[in-house]
């Protein structure tokens, strides 16, 4: 007679029965969560330093997120674009606040792919159709995202994709600046590489992209799905360069870990959308940018964008001389642990053992994206444990 199964491997059975193959089998059943700690289904207890990868920007059940969901409910909870809203007009205001230009409007969607797609959308309207992207960058999945997406393992399986799309390395200013000329509609960055193993360019890239962009009247984007929403101590991530770009892509922490995203058209790129350009059913719902008002009012209060830079220096100091470990990169809370060898698997796996959840995204690289209300406490723990497993598996 088979044994009963626990509950995990009952989720187990259930999700291989009712759930598409394209994410594998999860190995871990999340129950709930509190901050920066989550529980599984067996009542395990886990440090959640991947936040939804980037997502959950202050965590799990967040009571001011909760408060405002909760209200925003009880009032309105789906209008459409038909009508208008007092969340969505209160946070494209706060947003085009962030930008430092009154010129900035804002076009709501639901994810970052989505938001790259209206940004690929706006290019068009310049009469251009040629974009320039990177090696290694990810913008999403839907089949224009994907097309500036510069990862052959996800594009591969689903070409033939978008025309007119190059890609050149990352990082490298002669390259990319060769590469924009008078027929480039657009050009799209990510700050940092999240995807490819939180990979940080050389001081001076993105000023570069974009004395070039003016020089030929080409749009520049920047995609802050990953480092926006203050994860690296600014709110969109490319501030430290003293830019601004045309237009600003951004997700994931946007909405507190609510599903949104958002395109934002500065300057002259603001007026290309016109009536009928462009739409989408759920884009500004009233609940998930409540959520983000909500997420953005206690990141403003609780100082939390210079908090991060400063767990930056204490994570970038404790584990970059650990054995076995090349260096740590990144800004604020986006960091990637580059190893030696080809460890990265090993680490994850023991960490998951040892109640820390991270990502692998390469052999060679460990990424953390926590929470931003992560406590000093937890990043104290976090270092421990991660110092010991790195410990283990490098004298193993």
């Amino acid at each position: 007679m088979r044994a009963p199964l626990n509950k995990t491997e009952e989720f187990h059975l259930r999700w291989s029965e009712a759930v598409q193959a394209n994410y594998g089998q999860p190995k871990i059943a999340l129950s709930h969560g509190s901050g920066v700690e989550v529980w599984d289904v067996e009542g395990n207890r886990y440090l959640d330093f991947l936040g939804g990868i980037a997502t959950n920007i202050l965590g799990h059940a967040h009571p001011d997120i909760v408060k405002a969901i909760s209200e925003q409910s009880a009032k309105l909870s789906h209008v459409s674009n038909f009508y208008m809203h007092e969340s969505v007009l209160k946070l494209a205001e706060k947003l085009q606040s962030f930008t430092g230009t009154t010129t900035a409007r804002t076009f709501f969607c639901n994810s970052g792919a989505e938001a790259n797609e209206a940004a690929l959308k706006l290019s068009r309207l310049t009469g251009r159709s040629k974009i320039v992207a990177t090696h290694g960058a990810f913008h999403g999945r839907t089949m224009g995202a994907l097309s500036l997406t510069g990862q052959p393992s996800k594009r591969d399986p689903f070409k033939p994709l978008l025309k007119g799309i190059i890609h050149v390395p990352f990082g490298d200013v002669k390259a990319i600046t060769r590469a924009i000329t008078s027929k480039t509609a657009m050009v799209i960055i990510e700050p940092i590489l999240g995807e490819h193993g939180v990979v940080v360019p050389p001081d001076g890239y993105l000023h570069a992209i974009r004395e070039r962009t003016l020089e030929t009247g080409t749009l520049f984007a920047v995609d802050a799905v990953q480092t926006g929403m203050g994860r690296t101590g600014t709110w969109f991530g490319y501030e430290h360069e003293g830019i601004t770009p045309d237009i600003v892509t951004l997700a994931k922490g946007l909405g507190g870990g609510l599903p949104l995203g958002a395109m934002i058209a500065i300057g002259k790129s603001a007026s290309l959308f016109q009536a009928g350009h462009h739409g989408t059913t759920f884009g500004g719902n009233p609940i998930a940018c409540a959520a983000a008002n909500a997420a953005i009012s206690v990141l403003e209060r609780e100082g939390l964008l210079a908090q991060n830079v400063e767990f930056e220096k204490l994570i970038k100091a404790a584990l970059s001389i650990l054995p076995g470990v090349a260096q740590v990169r990144g800004r604020g809370l986006l960091l990637g642990v580059v190893f030696k060898s080809d460890i990265s698997s090993l680490v994850y796996d023991q960490l998951v053992q040892e109640g820390i959840l991270v990502n692998a995204p390469n052999p060679r690289v460990i990424r953390i994206a926590p929470p931003l209300n992560v406590s000093l406490a937890q990043v104290n723990e976090f270092i421990a444990v991660f110092s010991r497993v790195v410990q283990s598996q490098v004298r193993s």
